[in-house]
Parts: structure tokens; C-alpha cells; sequence
């Protein structure tokens, strides 16, 4: 039995159907794996699949959620908003947050920096004014091999 999804993601919204036949998104697919695969926004990326990571944090309703273990069938009405989501649509311009990682040099090889940008953006959408403990704590979630995370509060402290 097949069964209509609507997602916005980026606001765009998209019509998938949850089935088994072809072309359908199967109920065990990952919105990770929907996002990547079947929408080629690749921003998002997939590291330990177990949501331990960060990497591939996406807004959903405003709050960064691990993509990689959140069922595509389970987003019905989401707005769901990657770091491809973050920039202008019409100028292209890139979020401040996005413009202060570059400034600050917030990132090394850049593998973990969406879902980190995703997570910083999650906070100063609900506290527009953290403090470092803050700023930390929503940050406990990413995991960089690069240690760049000196950087990241820089930058982040750079747009208070």
C-alpha cells in the first residue's frame, strides 16, 4: 500500500509517495538518504549513521535534527531546511552565519561544517544572544575530527 509525503524542504515543496515499487521512497529510507539521493542536496552529509555526529544536521520545524536517523515517512508537513536552504535564494547571498565561518576560517576540511552550521543556526534562532556555555552546548552534538571548534565560537561570537 502506497502513501502520499509532502515535505517542504528549502521552501520548495515536494510530492513523494511511500511505497515499494519503483520510484517510491520506501519506509525505511532516511530523509539523509532522500535528500542526498533522490533530491541532490548533497550539502548534508552522511558520517556514523547513528546520529552521533552532526553531519548531517538539518532544520526540521526549526529544531537541527540527524537526518541519517529520521525515517523520510515520519516528515509529512515538516519544513525541513538545509544548509543549501540557508543562502538567498534570488542573490545567492550567504547567511551571516555562513559568512562569519568563512571570516573566521571555522572550518578545516569542512566535512562536519554544514551540520555545525546547521546547529548554530538552531540556537540563535531560539537565543539570538548565547553565551559561550551555550553556544557549546548546542555545539555538543557535532563531532570534528579537524578541531576547528576554537574557530567556531570566534565566528559565532563574531555575529552576537
Amino acid at each position: 500500500m502506497s502513501k502520499d509525503l509532502t515535505l517542504k524542504i528549502n521552501g520548495q515543496t515536494y510530492e513523494l509517495t511511500i511505497g515499494d515499487r519503483m520510484g517510491q521512497v520506501p519506509e525505511t529510507e532516511t530523509l539523509l538518504e532522500t535528500l542526498r539521493d533522490r533530491l541532490g542536496l548533497t550539502g548534508t552529509k552522511m558520517s556514523c549513521g547513528e546520529g552521533a555526529c552532526g553531519c548531517c544536521a538539518v532544520l526540521m520545524d526549526g529544531k537541527a535534527v540527524a537526518s541519517c536517523i529520521t525515517l523520510t515517512s515520519e516528515c509529512e508537513g515538516k519544513e525541513i531546511v538545509t544548509i543549501e536552504g540557508l543562502s538567498d535564494p534570488v542573490t545567492g547571498k550567504l547567511d551571516p552565519i555562513q559568512e562569519a565561518f568563512l571570516s573566521h576560517n571555522a572550518f578545516q576540511c569542512g566535512f562536519c561544517t554544514p551540520g555545525i552550521i546547521i546547529a548554530v543556526k538552531s540556537i540563535l534562532d531560539k537565543n539570538p544572544h548565547p553565551t559561550d556555555e551555550e553556544i557549546e552546548e548546542a555545539l555538543s552534538g557535532n563531532f570534528c575530527r579537524c578541531i576547528s571548534h576554537y574557530q567556531v565560537i570566534e565566528a559565532v561570537r563574531s555575529i552576537l
